[in-house]
């Protein structure tokens, strides 16, 4: 009897080991967790963004919009106020909602009023990626101009604001689109094209 209550007792070593293992695992969970935070995301992109700090008066950025003029096929630039900060890809965002939302004046967007921005992420290496709503392709019908310039409208606005954008990507509903319309190849990343702004 008096073997077996011996037996029965765990060893401090081993009590010891076993923490270690808990630990482990509850240290490896919670890196896993923090890495899948990029890809939750653009699942949660419609989630409106808070201020950096609650209460001060939000500082605004002027940014470089890029629409259409009814009189010809070139861009047509305009400015805009947007709130700035805290990160780029927010402020690529707001700016992307005033290019939906239209003209102050006589331009035109290219990209129908439906259209919601679910998310941009920037990358370091200089490449944005935009994802829309289904609206971008299901609430407009494109002609091959009206597609060109919706594609770089979005690709100017972002490359011309931001310093860190050098590509652009465009996903609908977090996913590759072959085009909009029928007449874009949207399956490569584009950069921006300047010689379609008018002089």
């Amino acid at each position: 009897m008096a073997n077996r209550k011996k037996a029965k007792k765990p060893k401090p070593a081993l009590v010891l080991g076993v923490l270690s293992v808990v630990l482990l695992v509850l240290v490896i969970i919670f890196f896993i967790g923090g890495g899948r935070e990029k890809a939750k995301r653009f699942v949660d992109a419609n989630i409106p963004k808070t201020p950096a700090v609650a209460g001060e008066p939000a500082e605004a950025k002027t940014v470089t919009l890029f629409f259409l003029d009814d009189d010809d096929d070139f861009l047509h630039r305009e400015t805009r106020q947007i709130v700035a900060g805290p990160t780029d890809a927010e402020e690529a965002e707001r700016a992307l909602a005033e290019l939906i939302k239209g003209s102050d004046g006589k331009y035109v967007s290219p990209l129908p009023p439906q259209t919601k921005v679910r998310q941009v992420f920037i990358g370091k290496n200089g490449v944005a990626t935009v994802d829309f709503s289904r609206d971008i392709a299901e609430k407009f019908s494109y002609g091959s101009t009206m597609e060109l310039a919706a594609v770089y409208a979005v690709v100017n606005t972002l490359a011309f604001n931001f310093k860190a954008v050098k590509k652009v990507v465009i996903l609908v509903e977090g996913a590759e689109k072959e085009t909009l319309g029928g007449h874009v190849d949207l399956t490569r990343a584009f950069l921006p094209d300047y010689s379609l702004v008018a002089r």
